[in-house]
């Protein structure tokens, strides 16, 4: 491994490491998303790793590299969740203490996690909105404490221990592999994939997937470098990333052949067919690849296999009723509208006649102005059977004398009902 760059080396090397370490997880076909694209699809199910994501690799392997003296001056990491999980996996397995900053969106099932795993060797500590915020709270503890900063991707050692599921996954593949598709945030996971496959395999396509909320590698590639992005979307918040690293940058620029975004709704799609017909669960950054199935088919060759790295399963229960919502969205099924009622007898009797048809649902009904419902519109919320019958819906609003205004997915008013 040189100063700058992981190469196949250093990747096998951690492998070496992790081998008698990490869980070797399954490479399964899935046959639904093989079927959806005419090409073999395996699904290399990270989710089922040991902390239920991959981020335990690139964790271990950094802090088991750690000299006495190191160890001795303890860990600290800023995380979405995840790569606090490896850390204090690590921590445990190890003898080390630890401290994980996370930023207040993370989930609470990840943080009890952390907890859990760490097993009274690592301190939680919230702080921020954003994982950048809490990235600098962490870099602060390192400075003020001595404490070694264990990086969740701009990191040589983070990179080539991420790598090794690429040495994995190829080792167990029974049919010749043409593509891999991950899942990309800080750049880490990707970055270390195609360190090791355009050395060992150079033909394979290698594929990174962003959140179009967070792209910031797409940033990056169009800045000629990482740049901040403005704003970041946390909802896929294990790739919830403002800024790529200036290690993994160069990495994916020079050895990946296509970094794409995918809406969030897509990934809520995704998440639910891998739960309700592969009995997969996985968190929103776990199900970008397989998503990114979706949009990309028609792009793969028949003959060898595609492969979609199921990063983490680290899903709260409770975010289920969002994502069911986003992806109702996302398809087209469910669509919201502000409707003004005259206070006259059979206004709503003719939105529900008139207005809406057979299969056509209610599903929210909401004053917006709660103490004066005779100047304010209705929310409502209409689910559809198909997304084709859209068209004929929007007909009968047109004609209807009722004052009946879209509230398009791209709204600002959108944003409140998520």
């Amino acid at each position: 491994m040189s100063e700058a760059s992981v190469d196949a080396a250093a990747v096998e090397a951690a492998a070496e490491v992790l081998r008698p370490v990490v869980r070797r997880t399954e490479l399964e076909h899935s046959v639904r998303l093989s079927d959806l694209i005419g090409s073999t699809v395996l699904l290399k199910r990270e989710n089922r790793q040991l902390t239920r994501s991959y981020k335990v690799r690139g964790a271990y392997h950094l802090i088991s590299g750690l000299t006495d003296a190191e160890r001795a001056r303890g860990v600290v990491c800023a995380s979405a969740g995840n790569h606090g999980q490896g850390l204090a996996w690590s921590c445990a397995q190890l003898g080390v203490q630890g401290r994980v900053y996370v930023p207040s969106n993370t989930p609470r099932q990840k943080r009890q996690r952390i907890l859990a795993l760490g097993e009274g060797r690592v301190e939680l500590i919230v702080e921020g909105s954003s994982y950048d915020v809490a990235g600098a709270a962490a870099l602060v503890d390192s400075e003020l404490t001595g404490a070694v900063y264990v990086p969740p991707f701009d990191d040589l050692r983070t990179i080539a221990g991420q790598g090794t599921i690429a040495v994995e996954l190829m080792e167990q593949a029974r049919t010749p592999v043409h593509t891999v598709i991950a899942p990309l945030g800080g750049g880490g996971l990707v970055a270390g994939l195609a360190a090791w496959l355009r050395e060992r395999h150079p033909g394979v396509r290698i594929i990174g997937v962003e959140p179009d909320g967070a792209a910031s590698m797409t940033a990056a590639l169009a800045a000629g470098g990482p740049v901040l992005l403005p704003e970041v979307d946390t909802f896929v918040d294990g790739a919830a990333v403002g800024r790529v690293g200036d290690l993994t940058y160069p990495l994916v620029r020079d050895l990946v052949d296509d970094v794409v975004t995918i809406d969030a709704g897509a990934v809520c799609t995704e998440m639910l067919d891998l739960y309700q017909v592969d009995g997969i669960i996985a968190e929103p950054a776990g199900a970008l690849a397989s998503a990114a199935v979706r949009e990309l088919a028609g792009t793969f060759p028949e003959d060898g296999a595609v492969v979609c790295i199921v990063s983490g399963g680290n899903n709260d229960v409770s975010r289920y009723g969002e994502i069911v919502e986003r992806s109702l969205v996302h398809q087209g099924l469910r669509h919201y509208f502000l409707v003004s009622f005259p206070q006259e007898p059979g206004a709503l009797r003719h939105f529900l006649d008139d207005v809406l048809s057979e299969s056509e649902d209610i599903v929210v009904f909401d004053y917006v102005k709660k103490n004066n419902r005779e100047t304010g519109p209705a929310l409502v919320g209409i689910e559809l059977e198909s997304a084709a019958n859209l068209a004929g819906l929007l007909d009968r609003m047109e004609t209807s004398p009722l004052t009946i205004e879209r509230v398009p997915p791209g709204s600002p008013l959108f944003t409140f009902l998520m």
